[in-house]
């Protein structure tokens, strides 16, 4: 008898928000329709308001999770509820500055993509922990932008949510503070423990850092606001730019090629998704009054960086380190 089953998309993005990351995730959503990326985009609404919703209709499909689990451990479950040949799971704190087809062929072929993170982390307590099996330590990836294709795609994804009541057991609750440590990075340490794993760790790909760049964004510009390209000094360009920690939207950050970014993709011309002036905060609207907006913070972080530059080096490496570790724990 035929499977009369729909076949899957070749691909498919998928997206996690609440109310709060709205902004974010209608930048994402743009940024992806203005580089020519026509696939489904599925997102996972944690908590989005009924006129956030209504404005995402028609350009995603929204899936609704009422749980209370906090948004960053679900990136599971929407693709495996709609899964496509291969699946790019990407965090609404993100901008897609060229198309990632390039990627998408790579996974198709049954790995799985993932950027490297400025730092490393491993613990071999992971695999006795999850039930992984002795782990092999490779590099530090970050679970913003992962690419899964194919059985194997499927099956780092099955085990990472497998896993998810282990790690908020362990991340949450458990007495020891040492072992709550062990997973500081939540859903991010589990999956690089997955990919540690004997069965797993043969087809993972850690891309550069630099293809998948986070604040400061040493060494990167825009190289046409046109259609967002960035590009280092070098002639190399990222595929996306990624701003974990403080959100613009949220709050007072200094500028940065990401915030000059998201208020191309909220208030630019040939936009999927409008949001209504209003709606954006003005520190990332343009025109004079955003400057004053973003003045006092961004002459703040002027006078950071020159105390950076008068600083020993490796006391600001110490430091970045420390300050990318607890940015990425609440990206």
């Amino acid at each position: 008898m035929a499977d009369l089953r729909p076949r899957p998309p070749a691909t498919a993005f998928y997206c996690v928000s609440d109310r709060r990351y709205f902004l974010g995730a209608v930048g994402l959503i743009n940024s992806l329709r203005l580089v020519g990326h026509s696939q489904p985009i599925y997102l996972l609404d944690c908590g989005l308001t009924e006129a956030q919703r209504e404005l995402l209709e028609g350009h995603v499909t929204l899936l609704r999770d009422q749980s209370g689990t906090p948004p960053w451990l679900l990136k599971t479950i929407a693709p495996l509820a709609h899964p496509a040949e291969v699946m790019v799971l990407i965090d609404a704190d993100m901008i897609v500055t060229r198309p990632l087809d390039e990627l998408i062929e790579r996974a198709g072929e049954g790995d799985v993509l993932a950027f490297r993170t400025a730092y490393e982390r491993f613990y071999p307590e992971w695999g006795e922990l999850l039930d992984l099996g002795e782990l092999r330590p490779g590099p530090y990836v970050c679970s913003g932008l992962v690419l899964c294709g194919g059985a194997v795609g499927e099956r780092v994804l099955r085990l990472v949510e497998d896993r998810r009541e282990v790690v908020e057991a362990i991340a949450f609750d458990d007495p020891d503070p040492a072992k709550r440590g062990i997973f500081f990075g939540l859903d991010q340490d589990v999956l690089n423990a997955v990919l540690a794993s004997p069965t797993e760790r043969a087809r993972s790909v850690a891309l550069d850092y630099r293809l998948a760049p986070t604040p400061p964004y040493e060494g990167l510009r825009i190289a046409s606001a046109a259609d967002s390209r960035c590009a280092y000094g070098d002639g190399g360009e990222p595929y996306v730019v990624h701003h974990h920690g403080p959100k613009p939207w949220l709050g007072p950050v200094p500028s940065s090629v990401y915030s000059r970014l998201l208020t191309r993709h909220l208030l630019g011309d040939g936009l999927a998704i409008r949001v209504p002036r209003g709606a954006v905060p003005r520190r990332l609207r343009p025109g004079l009054a955003g400057s004053l907006a973003r003045a006092p913070v961004d002459a703040r972080d002027r006078i950071g960086l020159l105390l950076r530059n008068r600083l020993p080096r490796g006391v600001m490496e110490r430091v970045d380190t420390a300050r990318t570790r607890r940015m990425d724990a609440g990206s």
